[in-house]
């Protein structure tokens, strides 16, 4: 579909790339990785052909179409409705549908049988393309993304740039182009979100390329690890976690690869300077000399998991209960955060708190911090210093400043070569610790803001997405650092890999109270599920049996019949509720079979074969017979169950 070949760009002197290839086919899941500056946005915009290659070249295939999510698309701004952005994706529908409404208010004045003709010509065309549809299917998207039902005729100018990037995500997803290229989808996304679009791409029908530095979200997404480095694209057959698994065998022979070529070029380079002077030895001497030159050298393995070697310590330890609100409220008008919420943590909790945005967690980190007011008591423990990390704080570093004099401004009484050594550990080494803060990218800047917090002495710290910029080897460095910590924290994250790493506990919101799983991610996912499942079986087992009554006796009344029922009207009951459970499952096997037929029909590949149009339209016809009659059979054996119960 995409061919990449001997691609070569630079910025200045500096290559990004030198000779690199790649074939990109169609439906594959390619992941594309890599440290921050390494040039991985710039090459979806080199296949986008915003930039041109400085060497090789990059051949699509002519029907190939390309969608690209990329953060500019953060400042785009409307006076339409969010819904009616989504729809521009719908470009031929759209045009369609303004000549039938101009041909119908044509017809109002002057009906003809051309007009008539003309109508039945672009209705077929609009029916052909799924018109009717096609608001329906822009609604579901942004409802997978997290707008609600109230939000799709807000005008877009009123979203925030997080909330306009998943409408025009929303808007490339019902292109449905045969590549679609995603820089950094999840970075405005919740958790509920991230999942959604995890779905929506594992079913994608065309091939998809992501920059993303959430590792679980490529892990659920892709087939294929592209990684950029030195210039070069290199291609594993897998998604992360075999490329890390890849990465280190390949790091293996490399590294024995170099240790044997190094090895023998001490030993020629010692015959040389032996025997050099001889004349007897000038042959072998040149021989030698003209080996080395000629000698392909393998580069040395670069380590780019870089380990933390320093104690972030504090002075002042904490009393046992670190943290505590009682009776907590907070509103916005009528938006209600917290409602009379009792919760409390103890020193050493490693806490993350985790939901859907809107949910309010950055305001409970706020009420934590008390810059929040509310209703009801906030209580900090004993000997309890706090401090809060949020985006915002990049602000607030010194522009005029460079990162030691930064540092220094944090805590004072670490000497220069302490300060070094944590700027180390956040990846700035050499002259990068005389960098000037003005001249730093968002995610330097983040981890110079995070390492000031590490650096704090609290014993106690409010991390406000601490991983939003960071590359992966710089959330490695965070996770590190975070489990080397020996005081408490809440950290807000939706990278669900750092939440497993840092967290012993869960926070989360529902019906407005702040709520604990005691344990790790992982186990509070399981937690999840096995509580969607029961509640599933609960609403399920409501379902087959009677309609609760006014009576409360009656509401918790078992399926089988009250004692004052006869055998008779005992078996009957029995009887319907079995044929119900069976109409239940045919039912749902109708409508998924019929949503399947609804998708064919949607393909308009299909129109252009009349003989499959017609036998996909005979079988559409038969399934919806049958799901109206079983249905109504059902509905008729629940009039009668309602019937048996009530005698």
């Amino acid at each position: 579909m995409i061919a990449i070949t001997n691609l070569s760009y630079f910025l200045g002197d500096r290559a990004l790339y030198d000779g690199a290839s790649l074939h990109i086919k169609p439906k594959q899941k390619i992941g594309l990785i890599g440290l921050n500056g390494t040039g991985k946005s710039t090459l979806l915009r080199m296949i986008n052909g915003e930039f041109q290659p400085d060497g090789g070249n990059i051949s699509k295939s002519g029907d190939c179409t390309i969608g690209f999510l990329n953060q500019d698309l953060l400042s785009y701004q409307s006076d339409d409705s969010i819904l009616s952005v989504a729809m521009q994706a719908f470009e031929r529908q759209n045009m369609l549908q303004v000549q039938i409404d101009k041909i119908l208010h044509d017809m109002e004045h002057n009906y003809t049988d051309a007009l008539v003709d003309k109508l039945a010509r672009v209705q077929d065309e609009f029916e052909a393309l799924d018109g009717y549809t096609v608001q329906s299917k822009a609604e579901a998207i942004l409802e997978g993304l997290g707008f609600s039902t109230a939000d799709l005729n807000q005008p877009l100018r009123l979203f925030s740039g997080g909330w306009r990037m998943r409408v025009m995500l929303a808007k490339l997803l019902l292109q449905k182009p045969s590549l679609l290229m995603l820089d950094e989808p999840t970075n405005h996304l919740d958790l509920p979100s991230i999942q959604w679009v995890e779905k929506y791409v594992q079913s994608y029908e065309g091939a998809v390329i992501v920059v993303s530095h959430d590792r679980q979200f490529l892990d659920n997404t892709i087939d294929t690890t592209v990684e950029v480095s030195g210039g070069k694209l290199n291609y594993y057959a897998g998604n992360y976690s075999y490329y890390l698994e890849e990465k280190e065998e390949r790091n293996e022979i490399q590294r024995g690869a170099y240790e044997n070529q190094q090895a023998k070029i001490r030993q020629t380079e010692r015959f040389i300077e032996r025997f050099k002077a001889k004349a007897t030895k000038s042959k072998q001497v040149q021989s030698r000399v003209k080996a080395l030159d000629r000698m392909d050298v393998v580069d040395a393995v670069v380590d780019e998991n870089a380990k933390v070697h320093f104690r972030f310590q504090f002075t002042t330890q904490p009393g046992r209960h670190v943290f505590q609100l009682e009776e907590a409220s907070k509103a916005y008008g009528d938006k209600v955060i917290l409602d009379s919420t009792n919760i409390s943590m103890e020193r050493g909790d490693k806490i993350a708190l985790i939901g859907a945005n809107g949910r309010g967690k950055s305001t409970v980190l706020r009420v934590v911090a008390g810059t929040e007011p509310i209703e009801g008591k906030r209580r900090l423990g004993h000997n309890v210093s706090f401090t809060f990390y949020a985006q915002h704080q990049l602000e607030s570093l010194n522009v005029a400043h460079n990162l030691i004099e930064e540092l220094k401004y944090a805590n004072s009484n670490k000497t220069e070569t302490e300060l070094r050594t944590v700027l180390g550990c956040f990846l700035f080494s050499g002259d990068d610790v005389f960098k000037k803060i003005k001249v730093l990218s968002g995610g330097e800047k983040s981890r110079v803001a995070l390492a000031k917090v590490l650096l704090s002495q609290a014993n106690f710290l409010l991390l406000d997405e601490p991983t939003n910029h960071l590359d992966m080897q710089s959330v490695n460095i965070l996770i590190q650092a975070l489990q080397q910590y020996e005081g408490s924290y809440i950290v807000v994250s939706h990278d669900r890999y750092f939440v497993e790493n840092i967290a012993n506990k869960i926070w989360y919101i529902e019906d407005h109270q702040i709520k604990e799983y005691p344990g790790t991610y992982q186990e509070y996912e399981i937690w999840v599920e096995e509580r969607g499942l029961q509640s599933a079986v609960s609403e399920k087992a409501t379902v087959s049996s009677a309609p609760p009554q006014k009576s409360t006796q009656q509401n918790s009344a078992p399926k089988s019949a009250p004692k004052s029922t006869s055998s008779e009207d005992s078996a009957k009951l029995k009887k319907a509720q079995k044929q119900i459970e069976e109409l239940e499952s045919t039912i749902n096997n109708l409508e998924i079979r019929k949503a399947e037929t609804e998708t064919k029909l949607g393909d308009p590949k299909i129109y252009n074969d009349s003989v499959a149009l017609a036998e996909i339209n005979r079988f559409y016809a038969d399934i919806k017979q049958k799901l109206e009659k079983t249905t109504e059979d059902w509905e008729n054996l629940m009039m009668e169950v309602e019937e048996l119960a009530a005698k």
